[in-house]
Order: structure tokens, then sequence, then C-alpha cells
């Protein structure tokens, strides 16, 4: 039977460790970005009718859903090395953000769709888009595209390790 020596088990034990204290700080920032993103555009109906309290809604059941917004910068990443690309090259860079903040939107819109469908089947759904323009079975709407791309890449931006 081989063993491994005790440091190379401590080093990959605080490893694996501090990768998960980072995906579970990030999926608390994702959940409170997006339950404050959700209360400001939901205050723009207030607006529109002239309300001037802007009272904007959200629900609790949006902070996990917004909170898998954490695993948006790993795909990326993967997506990434997988299509080797040089995340040094400043020429490319522009490129990437198209690539990422696409494929985030589509990730966003698949999700929603998945924990819609998922959420009404229990009666619990905090949306519904039914009557509204370009829905889909009143789960997604899909003039929302250019904020999923914003909100992805915002995801990505305080997700992302910084130097200090």
């Amino acid at each position: 039977m081989h063993k491994i020596p005790l440091w190379r088990y401590i080093l990959c034990t605080m490893k694996v460790t501090a990768y998960f204290q980072d995906i579970g700080k990030n999926f608390l920032k994702c959940g409170v970005a997006g339950w404050c993103l959700e209360v400001i555009f939901t205050s723009v109906d207030s607006f529109l009718q002239r309300d001037w309290r802007l009272m904007g809604r959200t629900s609790l059941l949006m902070f996990p859903i917004y909170g898998m917004g954490a695993m948006l910068a790993p795909i990326g990443r993967g997506v990434d090395r997988w299509l080797q690309t040089d995340p040094t090259d400043r020429l490319r860079r522009r490129d990437q953000i198209l690539r990422h903040g696409m494929l985030y939107m589509v990730l966003i819109f698949v999700m929603e769709y998945a924990t819609g469908f998922w959420l009404r089947s229990r009666g619990i759904c905090p949306w519904d888009y039914t009557g509204r323009h370009s829905n889909i079975n009143g789960l997604i709407r899909l003039d929302f595209a250019p904020l999923w791309f914003g909100t992805g890449l915002l995801f990505e931006l305080i997700t992302s390790k910084r130097p200090a």
C-alpha cells in the first residue's frame, strides 16, 4: 500500500478547502449583487408608473439562483483553456469579453428557464413573464439578453481575484 506524505496530504487539503471557500464567498457575492440588481431593476416599474417611492422587489428564492453566478467565471476560464487563448493578449481581450458575455447570457437563460420550470412545478416561481414581449413559456424573456450579458460580465468581475 502506497502512503502519500503527510505534507502533501495537508497541502492538497488546504488547496481544496481554499477553493471551496472561494466558491462560497463568490456565491454570497453573486447572490447579494443579484438581489441588489433585481431591486433596482424592478423599481423602474415604479418610476414608469410615476410612483416616486421607487419600490423595488425580489424574493428570498432569488438569492441561490443569483448565487449560482459564482460558477460563470470558472466556466469562462475553462472555455478559454479549451480554446487555448492567451489571457494576457490585449488584442484578443475584446474577443474574450464578447465570448464570455455571450456564453454567460446563454447559461443564465438556461438556468433561468430550468429553475423557473422547477419552481413553477412546485407553485413557488417568483416570476411570470406570460403576456410580456418575447417570453418563452412565461419563464424567460429574450429581450433581457443584453441585461444577462452585462450581469454575467459583472459576476465575472466581482468574483475574479485581483492582485492586492
